[in-house]
C-alpha cells in the first residue's frame, strides 16, 4: 500500500471545507477577534483596504484586503503553526475560555478568501514572523503548514494603524471571493451590528475596544470610515449603546421582575454542577407608548434584535429564533438572555464555529411545537424530563431551562400588549364603524318592542349619563381624563356601545354590562379569543404587509372557528334536558340576531 495515500485528499477537502456555516463575513470576522481577547488585546482594529475595479464593464470600489490588528500577548512561531492548523491549538482541552475548537482561524479565514497571512510579535515588530495559508498551494498538493519565518510588517498597515505595540498580531485576508458586503461601508454597518452584539460585554465593561476602519489603496494616508464600535445589546439593559435616541445612553428596557430579574439554575451535567444565568427585559411604557408600530428609529433597531441571546464565555452564540412569533411587531419589545460556561458546550450542542447551541433550540422547538400535546397526555415537565434522561437523551437538563423561559414569555408579552391598552388617541368607535352600525340596528329593534336593560336608563339627565359611563370606565382601568372623554363623545353621539380592552382574571373572553344607557362590551385581552382573532386584526402591518397580512388573516379564521368550535363542545357536554334546550335556544336567539346586525355589513 503507497504511504502517501489518504483518507480525504488535502486538495479536495480545502474546498469542501470552505463551505463551514459562517452566517455572513462579519461573524466570520468575529472568529479572529475571539483570538484576539483570548490574548489579552485591549484594542482591535478591523481595517477595510477598497481600489478601484471594473466588473462588467463598470468600473466599482471593492474591498480587496481585510486586516485585523490586536496588540495581545502575540504568538510564538511554534504557535502560529498551530494557529493555520485544522483542529490544532492551545485551549482544545480548556472550557474556561471563548477558544476551545482549534478551528477558528483557518476555517473562518478561508470561508471569505483564499489566502490568509499572519504576523505575530512578542518583542517589538522588528521580531515580527509571518506564516500564510494558501488554497491555491493546497490545491497544487503543497499541503504541509510553512514554517514561520522573519518578515517585516507591510509599511501600508503601519500607516493605517496606531495599534502597533510591544506585542500583537495582524491578520490579512486577500484574494477575497467571498466575502457577502463588497463595500467598506455595508461591510462595517453590518459588523457595528453583529460584532458590537457579540461582543456587548467585553466592550460595555471597556475589557477591548474595536475600532472599524476603511481606507483606499490608493490613498493609505486617508481613512474614510474610521469609528469605535459601540455595544449593541438585545435586552437593552446597557447604558451607552448603539440604539438610536433617545435610547442611546439611557436603557430603552426595564428588568423584567426588578431587582431579581436574573434567575439562576444550577444544571448537572457529568456528575458536576454548573450555573446558567436567564436574564429578562421588557421596554419601558414610554418606549412602547411613543412607538406601539415600532415604526420609530430605536423600533427598527430593536427589530433587528429579536430572539433570545445565546451567550458562552461572555461572547454571545446566537440570536435563537425558537420561541418568536415572526408576524407579531410586538416581539422587539421583549429580551431574553441566556448565558452559560464553556463546561456546558456538549450540553448545549455549541457547533465548532461557536454559531449556534443546537440541542438548546431542539428543546425550544420541542416546547415550542409539542408542549401542549405533552401536558394533555397527563404528563408533567419533570416527567418528560426523565424519560429523556431514561433514553441517555442529553437534551435531558434542558427541559426545565426552556419551559421557564417560555412561561416567562407569555407573562412579558402580556404585559406589553397592556401597555397599549387604553392608550389609543381616539375611541375604539371612531375607528370602526361596527359600533355605529349596532347602534342603528338596536334603535330599530326597539321600535319593533324589543327592549333591554340598558334602555331603562336612555331617558336619565345627560350629565348623569355620562358620569355613570366614566366612572364605569375608570373602574376598568382607564385614567379619568380618558374615561371622560370616551364618555362625552358615546353620550353627544348618542352611541348604544362602547368598546374596551382590559385583562380580565375570568375565563369569559367579553363581559357586558349596561351603565348610563350604552352596553360596554369589555373584550379581555388576556382570552386566547383576543389574541388570536381580534388583536391579530388591528395591529399595524405597515412593514412586511403582504406577509403579515396573510399571517393575521389566516390566524383571525382560525381564531373564528376555534370560538365557534369550543361553544360546540360546551353545548355538546351538557346534560340532556333543560339546560342543553336553554343552550340551543340561546344559540338560536343569538344566531337571529346576529343575522340582523351582520346584514349588509
Amino acid at each position: 500500500m503507497n504511504n502517501e495515500e489518504t483518507y480525504v485528499p488535502a486538495h479536495l477537502a480545502i474546498e469542501a471545507m470552505r463551505d463551514n456555516g459562517y452566517k455572513n463575513t462579519a461573524y466570520a470576522i468575529a472568529e479572529l477577534i475571539d483570538n484576539s481577547i483570548e490574548a489579552d488585546a485591549s484594542k482591535v482594529e478591523l481595517m477595510c483596504a477598497e481600489q478601484e475595479e471594473v466588473v462588467r464593464k463598470r468600473k466599482m470600489t471593492r474591498i480587496c484586503k481585510i486586516g485585523l490588528l490586536d496588540n495581545g500577548e502575540g504568538m510564538s512561531p511554534e504557535v502560529m503553526k498551530m494557529a493555520l492548523q485544522f483542529g490544532n491549538g492551545t485551549r482544545l482541552l480548556q472550557r474556561s475560555g471563548i477558544g476551545r475548537f482549534g478551528m477558528g482561524l483557518p476555517a473562518s479565514s478561508i470561508s471569505q478568501c483564499r489566502r490568509v497571512d499572519m504576523w505575530s510579535w512578542q518583542n517589538g515588530l522588528d521580531n515580527a514572523y509571518h506564516i500564510f495559508l494558501d488554497i491555491d498551494k493546497v490545491k497544487r498538493g503543497e499541503s504541509t503548514v510553512p514554517e514561520p519565518r522573519k518578515a517585516p510588517i507591510p509599511e501600508m498597515w503601519k500607516k493605517i494603524s496606531g495599534a502597533f505595540g510591544e506585542t500583537g498580531t495582524l491578520v490579512v485576508w486577500s484574494n477575497l471571493d467571498r466575502l457577502m458586503w463588497s463595500k467598506a461601508s455595508t461591510l462595517i454597518d453590518n459588523s457595528e451590528s453583529v460584532v458590537g452584539r457579540l461582543y456587548r460585554k467585553f466592550l460595555d465593561r471597556g475589557k477591548t475596544q474595536i475600532i472599524l476602519k476603511a481606507f483606499s489603496m490608493d490613498d493609505v494616508n486617508t481613512l474614510s470610515i474610521n469609528k469605535r464600535l459601540l455595544p449593541n445589546d438585545p435586552i437593552y439593559l446597557m447604558g451607552k449603546t448603539n440604539c438610536p435616541e433617545p435610547y442611546h445612553d439611557t436603557p430603552m428596557f426595564e428588568p423584567f421582575g426588578g431587582e431579581h430579574y436574573e434567575t439562576k439554575f444550577t444544571i448537572n451535567f457529568e456528575e458536576q454542577e454548573h450555573e446558567v444565568i436567564v436574564r429578562l427585559s421588557y421596554a419601558k411604557e414610554s418606549a412602547r407608548q411613543n412607538d406601539l408600530s415600532g415604526s420609530s428609529a430605536y423600533g427598527k433597531h430593536a427589530k433587528n434584535n429579536i430572539g433570545i441571546s445565546i451567550v458562552r464565555a461572555g461572547r454571545e452564540l446566537d440570536l435563537d429564533q425558537s420561541f418568536v412569533v415572526q408576524y407579531d411587531p410586538r416581539e422587539r419589545w421583549w429580551g431574553v438572555e441566556v448565558e452559560f460556561p464553556p463546561s456546558l458546550d456538549d450540553l448545549m450542542g455549541v457547533t465548532n464555529n461557536k454559531q449556534t447551541a443546537r440541542y438548546f433550540k431542539d428543546i425550544a422547538d420541542i416546547l415550542e411545537r409539542d408542549l401542549e400535546k405533552l401536558l394533555k397526555s397527563g404528563k408533567t415537565i419533570n416527567q418528560v424530563k426523565t424519560e429523556l434522561q431514561d433514553e441517555g437523551d442529553p437534551r435531558a437538563p434542558l427541559i426545565e431551562l426552556s419551559f421557564f423561559i417560555k412561561n416567562q414569555l407569555q407573562i412579558m408579552r402580556n404585559l406589553i400588549r397592556e401597555q397599549g391598552i387604553g392608550k389609543r388617541t381616539k375611541p375604539r368607535y371612531d375607528e370602526d364603524n361596527a359600533v355605529r352600525k349596532a347602534t342603528q340596528i338596536t334603535g330599530e329593534r326597539i321600535s319593533q318592542g324589543w327592549h333591554g336593560t340598558s334602555d331603562e336608563d336612555q331617558d336619565k339627565p345627560y350629565q348623569v349619563k355620562e358620569e355613570e359611563i366614566a366612572e364605569e370606565l375608570v373602574e376598568t382601568g382607564y385614567d379619568e381624563e380618558e374615561a371622560r372623554k370616551l364618555a362625552a363623545s358615546t353620550i353627544s353621539q348618542n352611541l348604544k356601545y362602547i368598546f374596551i380592552e382590559t385583562p380580565l382574571e375570568a375565563d369569559a373572553f367579553f363581559t357586558v354590562r349596561p351603565r348610563g344607557g350604552a352596553i360596554k362590551v369589555a373584550l379581555n385581552t388576556r382570552h386566547p379569543a383576543y389574541e388570536n382573532l381580534v388583536e391579530v386584526l388591528e395591529e399595524d402591518v405597515s412593514e412586511n404587509a403582504n406577509k403579515s397580512i396573510e399571517e393575521r388573516l389566516r390566524k383571525a379564521s382560525d381564531g373564528l372557528k376555534l370560538l365557534l368550535m369550543a361553544w360546540a363542545r360546551y353545548e355538546d357536554e351538557l346534560p340532556d334536558g333543560e339546560l342543553k334546550d336553554g343552550a340551543q335556544n340561546a344559540r338560536n336567539d343569538w344566531g337571529r340576531i346576529a343575522k340582523s346586525f351582520l346584514k349588509n355589513s
